[in-house]
């Protein structure tokens, strides 16, 4: 009756190794589910800021060409944008322009030639939410 007691009680506790085995190796794949799902969140939400940005730059373009055609001749050498509407709210558009005139026809008529670039960017460089887009552009009022 001895031994029988003896090997009861030796064991005793021999299920809780793999229960703790069961639970670190569970909790690990939990972080990993984890960690993974947060890395595509992110992933999904940079490209909507570059979709945005993307956006923010093709709008300085399209205020430069605007500014330039409004004037008839010349352009502002540079202008920084920052827009405060919808979801382009929060970035900084550098709007660079340079003209060039010159004559399509002998030298009577003169005309103007565009280069428009844009740079439109949100946040702070090296950090996790910044992003940036460039975009150029020319344009010319010379009729065809």
């Amino acid at each position: 009756m001895k031994t029988a007691r003896r090997i009861r009680l030796n064991l005793s506790g021999f299920a809780l190794v793999p229960a703790l085995f069961l639970l670190v190796v569970l909790g690990a794949m939990g972080l990993i589910a984890v960690r993974v799902g947060t890395g595509q969140e992110q992933a999904v939400v940079m490209g909507l800021m570059q979709a945005r940005a993307l956006s923010a730059a093709n709008s300085g373009i399209e205020w430069a060409a605007y500014q330039a055609f409004k004037t008839g001749s010349s352009c502002a050498a540079s202008t920084t944008l920052t827009l405060t509407e919808a979801s382009l709210a929060g970035f900084t558009v550098l709007v660079t322009c340079v003209d060039t005139t010159f004559s399509t026809d002998g030298g009577t008529t003169t005309n103007n030639s565009y280069v428009l670039t844009s740079v439109a960017t949100s946040g702070t460089y090296g950090q996790p939410g910044y992003v940036r887009r460039r975009v150029s552009a020319t344009f010319t009022d010379a009729t065809p």
